[in-house]
């Protein structure tokens, strides 16, 4: 008899935490969220080697997830990390094994896509294929446009060896095709955002639009702050700007830096906060002293402390955003929880969260000039923010991790039954 519970094959990477398996505090929050709609729940990713996590450039923290109030109902299953092309070739067989198996135990089944080598939510569905097994896909970001974009640009050339940048130049052409024919073979496909339901969603019949955020409705900007906000904005405070995020090419790090600089020689006056590190941080340091503004922007580093990033997000304007690729990023979605606008490059994925509700302002991809315009024409007219704000915590209210979990969960065991 089939065991009741489901199967999650994810890229996200366990790491040995004090010598058991442990995920990233938003993941872990993600499982119990899962345990909340499933009676079992079998999770399968890759075991990140220790020296690769201790020379990641992304600040993470971590926890054990024995320490988990769900853990009695948790199976975790690690599988290899096997980005490299001969570790994926050696671990092939026994993998697919192990997720046959794991696939004819659990009721459910629930795949994250993300590339060729390496990706075994991919061969999952290979598995499940041949096993005749219904399967649902999961994708939060478009990554063939993402390698596309970022493959050649100056962080992938500085950073990224050559055999890295090689494999990416060989498997781009068969990433697109790959992901749909594994969509096609879908029963249901979950997709985060309007970028990746608008690019995969024609591949799949029974296709959602979906979000993956770790805010709870407890989260959400009362009232009281959210007039205190506005009253500040109302008395010509400087205009307080931030961002939550990698400094990485994808997020547009030296973009933001010279909106701050335009605002700033607009004369605008204004207070910049950027929370988080990355590759690029030294590289946007040098940049924001090359333009003289190192004085008004704050790049506080890696910040783990969620209250203090949404307290963050709370005290400040505009949540200015510069991303170069098709992902859907969870800080839009905290920001409007948070009653701050969010004004940047437009996307599908930006502009659907606030399609209903408003409470954001967007313009082309690249165009930071017309970005700084649109900011200080903000600034001038301050009634007009007002409305921004108040309408981004309208829109804000939309999102709790609970309902979007439940959502997810109420669609799987539809269409997978």
């Amino acid at each position: 008899m089939m065991k009741k519970g489901i199967l999650l094959v994810m890229p996200v990477p366990f790491r040995e935490v004090g010598g058991r398996l442990g995920f990233d505090d938003q993941t872990c929050e993600g499982l119990v969220r899962w345990a909340e709609n499933f009676e079992r729940v079998v999770m399968a990713c890759p075991v990140i080697p220790e020296d690769v996590a201790a020379n990641s450039e992304t600040s993470m923290t971590w926890q054990a997830i024995a320490d988990l109030p769900c853990a009695d109902r948790l199976e975790l299953v690690p599988l290899p990390y096997a980005y490299k092309i001969p570790d994926f070739i050696k671990t092939y067989k026994s993998t697919s094994q192990l997720l046959s198996n794991k696939i004819q135990e659990c009721e459910y089944l629930c795949f994250a896509l993300s590339g060729v080598i390496g990706d075994w939510g991919a061969i999952a569905c290979l598995t499940a294929m041949k096993l005749k097994r219904p399967y649902a896909v999961w994708a939060d970001r478009v990554e063939y446009e993402v390698i596309g974009r970022t493959l050649w640009k100056k962080e992938s050339l500085k950073k990224a060896s050559l055999k890295r940048l090689l494999k990416d130049f060989v498997t781009l052409p068969l990433l697109k095709p790959y992901q749909r024919y594994l969509i096609r073979r879908s029963r249901l496909g979950l997709f985060q955002g309007q970028d990746c339901y608008t690019a995969y969603s024609p591949f799949c019949q029974n296709s959602h639009c979906v979000y993956d955020i770790h805010t709870h409705k407890s989260d959400q900007i009362d009232a009281a702050s959210l007039d205190s906000k506005i009253k500040s904005i109302s008395s010509h405070e400087p205009l307080r700007l931030c961002y939550v995020g990698r400094v990485a090419e994808m997020k547009g790090p030296l973009d933001w830096v010279r909106v701050i600089h335009h605002l700033c020689q607009a004369g605008v006056n204004l207070q910049a906060t950027w929370l988080g590190d990355g590759p690029l941080l030294s590289e946007m340091k040098s940049l924001a002293v090359e333009l003289g503004v190192s004085e008004k922007i704050h790049l506080a580093g890696f910040v783990s402390d969620r209250t203090q990033i949404l307290e963050t997000m709370r005290n400040h304007h505009i949540f200015l955003f510069c991303h170069k690729t098709p992902e859907s990023p969870r800080c839009l979605v905290e920001s409007l929880v948070s009653g701050s606008p969010i004004i940047g490059y437009s996307s599908p994925y930006a502009e659907g969260l606030v399609s209903e509700f408003g409470g954001g302002a967007f313009v082309p991809i690249h165009n930071w000039q017309k970005l700084a315009n649109l900011i200080s024409e903000l600034n001038t007219d301050r009634e007009k923010l007002s409305k921004l704000i108040f309408n981004a915590a309208l829109s804000g209210q939309q999102f709790d991790e609970q309902s979007v979990f439940q959502n997810r969960s109420d669609l799987i065991k539809q269409y997978l039954k």
